[in-house]
């Protein structure tokens, strides 16, 4: 099984490449975020909350998990396969067996 790779500051890169996809500028989260902050966001300079993940994935009309799975797959979207998705469904159904 494949690890996953560093996530070391990929948070930033995925912020950003998504908010490009979509069109967004960094004023464009005015009613979550300044642009200060997302600039800081970007640059890896700071890490959000999970509340913030959501507000910024709402703005950017994403999945949360999408912002997160970037920032651990980075630039290998490619190379991502069904291994881990299945990987992660597989632990959950264990931990909500365990509760």
């Amino acid at each position: 099984m494949r690890s996953a790779p560093q996530v070391h500051n990929q948070f930033a890169t995925a912020l950003k490449r998504v908010r490009a996809a979509t069109g967004l500028t960094q004023e464009d989260f005015a009613l979550v975020s300044s642009r200060t902050y997302i600039s800081s966001l970007e640059r890896g300079h700071k890490s959000p909350t999970l509340k913030k993940i959501d507000d910024l994935a709402r703005v950017m009309g994403v999945h949360p998990l999408t912002l997160l799975t970037l920032s651990y797959v980075g630039s290998e979207l490619e190379g991502y396969d069904s291994e881990t998705l299945s990987r992660v469904k597989r632990e959950l159904m264990e931990l909500d067996g365990s509760a």
